[in-house]
């Protein structure tokens, strides 16, 4: 996939994924202070709870207390996310071209691959989760697949620190280093609320 191509893809992405959740009705006080207290026990369950409040409670009124609407928001901030790094490092990854170091510029062309994948990994989990129907052994298929994927984007993400190995310290490695993190742990976060909202809803 080239650079070009792969910019003009991601930018339609992250409009996607930025989009807000379908209005709800304007809730009350007190709907209001179910919702957000529902997120907030939700995002217990995470390795990130207060990251994982703190970029979900501006959705309470979409989610309100609702598991599946939740973990959907999650994908879509975690899609949007990854989306931004990308992009990120598509910019990145032409400046260090000119530069020197080879091994640094080998390493931001596979991160930025694989960021690549981990985007369209969890796109394919937010669509899945738009669309799910059924019951029985068609919902876990799907929810399968949204769990599957997602944990594919973290893989990614993860593969994208990794590649920095060899490449000595500096700071275009710990700027990449410290951004991919931030993404990590949100992909973190939600691929806890996809597999917490699949335990409920695929039960025998």
């Amino acid at each position: 996939m080239s650079i070009l191509r792969s910019l003009s893809l991601l930018t339609l992405f992250l409009a996607a994924a930025a989009d807000p959740p379908a209005a709800a009705p304007s809730p009350t006080p007190s709907t209001a202070a179910n919702a957000s207290e529902f997120i907030r026990a939700s995002c217990e369950n995470t390795l990130y709870p207060e990251l994982c409040y703190h970029s979900l409670a501006g959705y309470a009124n979409a989610v309100q207390q609702d598991p599946g609407r939740l973990a959907g928001v999650a994908i879509g901030v975690s899609l949007a996310r990854a989306t931004r790094m990308t992009i990120y490092l598509a910019n990145l990854t032409r400046q260090v071209d000119y530069g020197g170091d080879h091994r640094a510029a080998a390493a931001l062309h596979d991160c930025f691959s694989v960021f690549g994948d981990a985007v369209d990994q969890i796109r394919g989990s937010l669509k899945q989760m738009r669309r799910l129907t059924g019951t029985g052994e068609e919902l876990r298929f799907q929810m399968s697949n949204v769990q599957t994927w997602m944990s594919a984007a973290l893989t990614n993400e993860d593969t994208c620190v990794d590649g920095f190995d060899d490449v000595g310290d500096g700071p275009v490695k710990m700027d990449v280093y410290n951004r991919t993190v931030k993404v990590k742990e949100v992909t973190s976060n939600a691929l806890a609320l996809v597999n917490s909202y699949a335990a409920k809803v695929t039960v025998p």
